[in-house]
């Protein structure tokens, strides 16, 4: 076989295992349905936890559950999955908030944080509040 021919018959098998993904779904982001649905997640990986007020982002692809003690839960939406866990003062690396969009950067491996857009500022406020405490926050400039 000469080697056009291949190069043809591995890129269009390529092309093809790429749209067989995408038009089965794989390519879909997870969206909560709501605060009972991120709190119903939460429960699954953490059922002794007991969390207050549920924040969702905007999008709803990440919910924030308060837990007191400065410490948040969180649901975020990775593919068509959900990652949950539970974040402390001693993990971030960087936590700003400028109007209702907070950027977390954590000190983990595993998944380094994001941005997150909410609904209003009073929403991103609170969440940032949780973690540090209104003196902590570092507003963007």
């Amino acid at each position: 076989m000469s080697l056009p021919v291949l190069v043809v018959l591995v890129v269009f098998g390529i092309a093809l295992s790429v749209a067989a993904v995408h038009f089965t779904g794989g390519t879909t982001t997870a969206t909560l349905a709501g605060e009972d649905q991120a709190l119903a997640r939460f429960a699954e990986d953490f059922p002794d936890e007991k969390p207050g007020a549920v924040r969702l982002t905007a999008d709803s692809h990440a919910a924030f559950l308060e837990l007191g003690s400065k410490r948040c839960g969180i649901v975020q939406s990775i593919g068509d999955c959900f990652l949950t866990r539970i974040v402390t003062p001693h993990d971030i690396l960087a936590l700003t908030r400028e109007g209702n969009a907070v950027s977390l950067r954590l000190n983990d491996f595993t998944w380094k944080g994001g941005n997150f857009v909410f609904a209003d500022e009073a929403g991103a406020l609170a969440m940032a509040a949780a973690l540090h405490g209104h003196d902590r926050i570092r507003e963007a400039a």
